[in-house]
């Protein structure tokens, strides 16, 4: 079986592995990855719960828990990883939620409007894997390898969500 196979769908047994674990469930977005199609998008729009929380904090705080959590799924998604056999497995979703967390800093203040279009933003940049993002994808591979890219995508997604919440006002 190829990878790309891998990769699409998971087996009973390794939804099982995937599943044992507590690195298992925070790597799969806490059960969202497990969505039969479209596990980067229904991770990302189960990251906006706890988003909400975050919106709360000040942010200093903001920047603690994502680097935190990205800490966290560099291990959790490496754990997960190894015990599905395959680095980079669409149900590891847990790179949605960081990911998206920093593409939505720009509207911790904001209208309901820019978190809607940071969404949409981080997720056509996730999809798309512009430069660098494609080259991290490729080249990195563990739990490193499956957060990084999404991190690069958040911080582009910011970056615009951030130059049009500027040019809006």
């Amino acid at each position: 079986m190829t990878a790309s196979v891998e990769r699409k769908t998971l087996t009973t047994a390794q939804r099982r592995a995937l599943l044992a674990t507590p690195a298992g469930w925070i790597a799969c977005g806490l059960g969202s990855g497990l969505a039969p199609v479209a596990q980067g998008t229904f991770g990302s729009l189960a990251a906006i719960l706890p988003w909400l929380l975050l919106r709360e904090v000040s942010l200093p705080m903001n920047l603690v828990i994502i680097v935190l959590g990205f800490a966290l799924g560099v291990w959790a998604c490496g754990m997960a990883g190894r015990a599905l056999g395959v680095d980079d497995h669409r149900a590891l979703v847990w790179d949605e939620f960081v990911g998206l967390w920093i593409a939505l800093l720009p509207a911790l203040l904001a209208p309901w409007w820019a978190v809607v279009i940071g969404f949409a933003l981080f997720r056509l940049f996730d999809v798309w894997k512009p430069w660098p993002i494609r080259v991290f994808d490729r080249r990195l591979k563990g739990g490193l390898g499956v957060m990084v890219d999404d991190v690069v995508a958040g911080v582009f997604a910011a970056v615009v969500l951030g130059v049009v919440r500027h040019l809006l006002h």
